[in-house]
């Protein structure tokens, strides 16, 4: 009987379940969407309405993505066909706060934290070791998973790092190159007083050079064409190079009285700079290859020759680690962020997400002077 009234009266009265069915689908419909800056497919972006990810699993945070630099491999990833897979959500360079928590969990919701790009196996040889940047069958947010260009991103706990309350949070947006550039240095071993040139002044070299004097290296010379870069460069302290007047190699020569540098920081990528910083150091000198390369690279007799004679030792260096926590590279880095490692004059743009396309378009055709761009998301 009672379901034939409830009929009748749905009969007479359909708005009292038609609207509330809307409403609920509108709701509902608007809980599991949010908006993105989508590669669509190659140098195609697209900013949209895409689903919230789905959790897949139990140890993850709901995080809201607040900042999201963009780096020079996006440039690669989506404007030259560098993509793993389309439709992708780029960006691995990112902070945000925690939204949803897991049970049992060590972290709050409200805390702001920094997100470590890696997502290791846990089971192979360097995993065991810590060497997640090793990792042989890893995951990786921005690259081979959707990353921080979105409003939403869910993250496993060990890939959460908190941000001090001296940090500001777009600056934190900067953890993840600041930790490669101070990894790269880390393998010089500085103990304190020596020379160094970097190849490079944007903001990887920058860091690089800076993470060089917050290690105790007395002189210290930037190599840039860029004029804005060379001159942040200079106001942080630097000596500065400007390759397209004069040669890098002899004009380090004549300020280091024909010595050379200890050490040299190729922040680059290019043949030519490799080749350079080789011929900066003095004997016993070490090189560290920071600049991912772009083209092939070949090395002369006169190349090898120089490696051999001066006994020069070369380092390879990849991404960053966040082992043993607070002494790694994440923890340093959010320890001096604000303070000895300075950060917001590298910032040039802090577009919003929705600016994406015409952001990256200017970046891509080179129109206009762009260092750091920050999405503000």
């Amino acid at each position: 009987m009672r379901n034939c009234k409830f009929i009748t009266v749905c009969r007479q009265y359909p708005f009292l379940i038609i609207m509330p069915a809307v409403y609920w689908i509108h709701s509902t419909y608007q809980a599991i969407m949010m908006k993105a800056l989508v590669l669509e497919k190659n140098a195609t972006l697209k900013y949209r309405d895409v689903p919230v990810p789905v959790n897949l699993s139990d140890d993850s945070y709901l995080i809201r993505v607040v900042a999201a630099g963009v780096c020079g491999s996006d440039i690669q990833r989506g404007f030259e066909n560098g993509a793993y897979h389309y439709p992708l959500i780029m960006g691995h360079e990112f902070s945000g706060v925690i939204e949803e928590v897991i049970d049992g969990g060590k972290y709050k919701k409200g805390q702001r934290v920094v997100v470590f790009p890696i997502i290791w196996c846990g089971e192979c040889r360097a995993c065991q070791i810590g060497a997640y940047a090793q990792c042989k069958d890893y995951n990786y947010f921005g690259s081979r998973c959707d990353g921080g260009f979105s409003e939403y991103v869910w993250v496993p706990e060990p890939n959460l790092i908190p941000i001090p309350n001296h940090v500001d949070i777009i600056h934190a947006a900067m953890t993840e190159p600041s930790a490669v550039a101070l990894h790269a240095v880390r393998k010089l071993t500085v103990s304190g007083g020596e020379s160094a040139i970097v190849y490079g002044g944007g903001p990887i070299g920058n860091m690089g050079a800076q993470w060089l004097g917050i290690n105790g290296c007395e002189k210290i010379v930037v190599v840039e064409i860029d004029e804005s870069k060379r001159s942040i460069a200079a106001e942080s302290g630097f000596i500065t190079i400007n390759p397209e007047e004069h040669d890098p190699v002899g004009t380090l020569m004549e300020i280091t009285n024909g010595e050379g540098a200890d050490y040299a920081v190729e922040a680059c990528g290019l043949a030519l700079t490799y080749r350079q910083a080789i011929h900066s150091v003095r004997p016993l000198g070490k090189v560290v290859l920071l600049g991912y390369p772009h083209g092939d690279l070949t090395l002369d007799t006169g190349d090898i020759s120089t490696i051999l004679r001066r006994e020069i030792t070369i380092y390879g260096t990849w991404n960053s680690s966040i082992v043993p926590r607070e002494k790694d590279d994440w923890g340093t880095v959010l320890k001096h962020m604000e303070k000895e490692l300075q950060i917001e004059p590298l910032i040039s743009h802090t577009p919003k997400l929705e600016d994406g396309p015409a952001i990256f378009s200017r970046m891509v055709n080179k129109q206009g002077q762009f260092n750091k761009v920050i999405f503000r998301i």
